[in-house]
């Protein structure tokens, strides 16, 4: 197998010319998100070479510790964009949504990075950064559905669920239908990933691999399983994120506290 072709840096710029059909989609159509477009393909420049230069030095030094710091890190900045996603009190929430992230990204990272690939060092960081990386972006966008499915959904229907608690429903009945909608919501994007995979697109990890002139079977497992620890990550991050934040949303009444929201409180 041949080894992966660089990208020059005339050659990536030429790829922005890409840029020229959305836009001129935009200005046609009159859609008023052309400098929100501009912004954030700018940011997003920025950010990935400043993450490249990093990784760089990150992947040559390999320090456990320094590579667990990038990681907190990563799940912080996760974590932040989770509550605002959400519209959620970022004090009262950031702490649970932390642990949750890195307990469902933790779990699945460290079984892939040791019994299946049984690697000597768990913290090896050609492995466990783009690894958790890849886990990380799923339970973000996992979150924020489950988090504002739950607590909107309740918002919404406060009368139905109070009647609930006065009809002598525990705390854990009255908020299981809610918790059960929210698991749902945030897990079905990734199911429904799992059974198009390989028929409807080529997913990154598989494409990856075989850029980096692997054998497309060798892609196709590391594919396999990093599914599986996508999948397993996400359910974990939002089951526990929800259950977490649970204790400090409710009174001893089992009445939501409106604070939980950022803003006014959602509801009908």
């Amino acid at each position: 197998m041949d080894e992966i072709v660089d990208i020059g840096p005339w050659s990536l710029a030429a790829g922005y010319l890409l840029l020229i059909l959305p836009a001129a989609i935009l200005l046609h159509q009159r859609v008023p998100m052309l400098r929100d477009t501009g912004i954030a393909i700018a940011r997003m420049t920025v950010q990935l070479l400043f993450v490249g230069f990093y990784l760089q030095v990150l992947f040559r030094r390999n320090d456990p510790w320094l590579n667990l710091a990038w990681l907190l890190v990563m799940v912080g900045v996760a974590d932040g964009s989770i509550l605002r996603g959400c519209r959620l009190n970022v004090r009262r929430f950031a702490g649970p949504v932390f642990l949750a992230l890195l307990v469902g990204t933790a779990v699945p990272v460290g079984v892939f990075v040791g019994p299946i690939l049984r690697r000597p060092v768990l913290l090896d960081a050609q492995y466990v950064i783009p690894l958790a990386g890849m886990v990380l972006g799923n339970c973000l966008r996992a979150d924020i559905i489950g988090l504002k499915t739950f607590y909107e959904a309740i918002a919404r229907s406060e009368k139905a669920y109070h009647q609930s608690l006065a009809q002598g429903a525990r705390l854990s009945e009255a908020l299981h239908p809610y918790f059960r909608d929210a698991l749902q919501a945030a897990l079905l994007p990734t199911v429904a990933s799992m059974a198009t995979i390989g028929l409807v697109a080529l997913p990154g990890m598989m494409t990856g691999v075989i850029l980096a002139g692997a054998d497309p079977m060798t892609a196709i497992k590391y594919q396999i399983a990093i599914m599986i620890a996508i999948f397993s990550g996400t359910a974990v991050t939002v089951f526990t994120a929800v259950w977490l934040t649970i204790r400090r949303s409710f009174n001893a009444y089992g009445i939501l506290d409106p604070a939980v929201f950022r803003g006014p409180k959602r509801g009908g």
